[in-house]
């Protein structure tokens, strides 16, 4: 049996856990053919989306999620890179997080405090057991926010060691506790 590269990285994709929503069209670099035509996010989805970035990924000693910009990649990334089911799931799911957590907390999740946001994201991810549409939206939010943040260039730069290409070749560096990653 033959395989072809798209093929062989689709699976090594798989056998290393990156079940990342869209990886398919990230790997073979082809837009899906079932996308939802006319997809629009208002100033207010991603103002929601630059705050849910910023609770998974806060300020620290280097900038969080939200100083990258993480509420316009996203939404970058689920209308180039989702087919129409992930989409739908995408949207649905932001649109239900925003109804819920103002109905149980009483106000919107940008007026909320870190920890009323950080208790709500931590329930909804202990419920995606039971919750399958639950599970797909904490998980695309999280794999979007991970790949946004360290791809950015406060992302690369600041919150891991950053070392520009063309460099040399170094196959042993040695890292001591508390040292960054190096950014690829």
């Amino acid at each position: 049996m033959s395989i072809n590269r798209r093929d062989a990285l689709k699976s090594m994709v798989l056998m290393m856990g990156g079940a990342m929503a869209g990886s398919t069209a990230i790997l073979t670099g082809c837009a899906p053919e079932n996308q939802i035509e006319g997809l629009n996010f208002s100033p207010s989805d991603i103002a929601f989306l630059d705050e849910v970035g910023d609770t998974i990924i806060p300020e620290t000693d280097t900038p969080g999620a939200k100083a990258t910009g993480i509420g316009e990649f996203m939404v970058m990334m689920v209308k180039d890179t989702y087919d129409g089911d992930q989409q739908k799931a995408f949207v649905s799911g932001i649109n239900t997080m925003r109804s819920n957590f103002k109905s149980e907390n009483g106000k919107s999740f940008e007026e909320a405090s870190t920890e009323e946001r950080i208790a709500y994201l931590n329930k909804m991810k202990s419920d995606a057991d039971a919750d399958q549409e639950a599970a797909k939206v904490i998980y695309m939010l999280k794999d979007l926010t991970v790949l946004g943040y360290f791809t950015s260039e406060i992302g690369a730069t600041q919150a891991l060691n950053y070392i520009e290409v063309p460099g040399r070749y170094d196959g042993c560096i040695p890292l001591e506790p508390g040292d960054k990653a190096y950014a690829l």
